[in-house]
């Protein structure tokens, strides 16, 4: 469904002739086929949205890395080249679930699975993220789920 959204705003753009936003989806949708042919032959056993947005989140985490070092820099049309993509980028990513959520996910999911120590953290971070990688970003989940397993 992602997906789709961004390959249609890449037509709309195209045709109303926005050459930077056109730039900006046609950039995502490379990373997408990427992240195909990496997966290609190997079973995920993730959701297409799961992994479409993993995508955009590192591309999002990218685009603020490299407003801080353009700023700086003293680069600012640079950096305002990376805010306008990462607005692009950010248009097509699933509304995040707030800390106090996802640690009631967390809860749950540990009491479902079993998971009572660090040795468990894996198995805790695999069924978060295939059951609510789109609405979590995963990357501050992790220091949640250290934290529920001590």
């Amino acid at each position: 469904m992602i997906r789709e959204r961004v390959k249609a705003a890449q037509i709309a753009a195209m045709k109303s002739k926005d050459k930077e936003r056109t730039a900006a989806t046609r950039s995502i949708l490379a990373k997408f086929k990427d992240k195909d042919i990496e997966l290609r032959g190997k079973d995920s056993g993730l959701d297409d949205d799961i992994i479409v947005t993993d995508v955009l989140q590192k591309m999002a985490k990218q685009r603020r890395e490299s407003i801080t070092m353009y700023s700086e820099g003293g680069r600012t049309e640079l950096a305002e080249n990376e805010k306008f993509e990462l607005s692009v980028i950010e248009e097509f990513l699933p509304t995040q679930l707030g800390e106090d959520e996802v640690k009631a996910i967390i809860e749950t999911l540990k009491e479902q699975i079993g998971a009572q120590d660090m040795k468990d953290m894996g198995k805790l971070m695999g069924a978060l993220k295939s059951k609510h990688g789109s609405e979590i970003d995963m990357g501050k989940a992790g220091a949640l789920v250290k934290a529920a397993l001590n």
